[in-house]
């Protein structure tokens, strides 16, 4: 019985021809593919502009070079996230200040926020984590402080939520920037490392399209620090095909976490995750809680059945801050996560008969 994963990337005749054509054409970076991908991404999410780039963790660095910020500012960020969240702060010259997540939907808590704000205070970054859309309250509350709000929506291509004003917005438009990864395992991806770079600030659109070509405008002078964080053209040519694919994908990804919803609500040994009221969650990760996750991760193992625990050393207690001086900080919420989340397969591609197994795994391992 072939095992199951807990991602399997889309690759079609279409991409391939997107790809080869491109290849073929010998216009490989700076060209038609770049500028068509991010201009159908902008107008998918709702953005002014988008800007595809090498990978999502450039484009974080990039969000934060274009709002200035540097030596002496403050970034707020969750610890529970993936490093890269995290490491791009002090990569800009600031320093990173961990806040705890929500105890539910394990977002950034934005009562903590609003503690850990200082006159420091230059930027935050929520994270949709796993596909799941932030408080609708932390976008609010950063447009009346005047804080910066960097959107990491590397988890969350599809996802939406209903803001505090009633209007549903998409996510790469929750924020001042928001920051995409495409790597294979994310919900549409570009034939290797990919992100893309959004705004809703029109201040900001010129910025958002000179940092990943060394700030340069067109008459080829450096008006910002920038580097080379282009998007190859093969890349953006798969992204652009795969883009049209995303909503029936993110929908297929729903329809199997609805499944497991369904399957898993009395299970003694296991906890469904919770989708916030007004968001439509994208469903990168679909994560169980259990007190017992390393006998649940090698249960599904014997079944044929990758899983994989996140993030279970906070990056507020990883080896790369351990000068930090919240390196031994207890984060309640995100320490009781970082012990109990199992992801299990929910990638679009997973089939009818996968999701059974998945199902029927789960079930006998809470039954023993």
């Amino acid at each position: 019985m072939e095992r199951i994963p807990t991602a399997r990337p889309s690759w079609t005749d279409e991409m391939r021809n997107a790809a080869v054509t491109t290849l073929d054409s010998k216009h490989w970076v700076k060209g038609p593919k770049g500028r068509e991908f991010g201009e159908k991404f902008a107008k998918y999410c709702g953005a002014l502009v988008a800007t595809p780039c090498q990978n999502g963790s450039s484009s974080l660095w990039a969000a934060l070079r274009i709002l200035g910020v540097g030596e002496g500012d403050e970034v707020i960020v969750p610890s529970y996230t993936f490093i890269s969240s995290a490491t791009a702060i002090p990569l800009a010259g600031a320093t990173a200040v961990f806040v705890d997540v929500e105890d539910d939907y394990w977002c950034l808590d934005v009562n903590a926020v609003e503690a850990a704000i200082t006159d420091k205070t230059k930027a935050v970054i929520g994270v949709h984590i796993y596909g799941q859309p932030y408080n609708p309250r932390l976008f609010d509350m950063c447009r009346e402080k005047g804080i910066f709000l960097i959107e990491d929506a590397a988890q969350a291509h599809g996802a939406s939520q209903v803001m505090l004003d009633g209007k549903e917005l998409i996510a790469g438009s929750m924020g001042d920037l928001g920051c995409f990864s495409f790597f294979p395992s994310k919900n549409m991806a570009v034939g290797g490392e990919g992100g893309m770079l959004t705004t809703t600030v029109s201040e900001l659109t010129d910025a958002v399209s000179l940092v990943v070509n060394h700030g340069r405008s067109p008459s080829l002078e450096s008006m910002q620090l920038g580097s080379n964080l282009r998007m190859s053209e093969v890349s953006a040519a798969i992204g652009t095909v795969q883009l049209k694919h995303l909503d029936n994908w993110v929908a297929r990804r729903r329809e199997i976490a609805q499944q497991y919803n369904e399957a898993f609500a009395d299970l003694t040994l296991v906890a469904t995750p919770k989708t916030r009221p007004g968001a439509k969650h994208a469903w990168h990760q679909y994560c169980l809680t259990t007190k017992y996750p390393d006998q649940l991760v090698k249960h599904l193992d014997s079944h044929g059945i990758d899983a994989r625990r996140y993030y279970s050393t906070p990056c507020h207690k990883q080896a790369v801050f351990a000068n930090h001086p919240q390196h031994n900080e207890t984060l309640p919420i995100t320490d009781k996560l970082s012990k109990s989340l199992v992801a299990i397969p929910v990638m679009h591609e997973l089939s009818d008969n996968e999701a059974q197994r998945v199902i029927e795994a789960v079930v006998t391992f809470s039954a023993n």
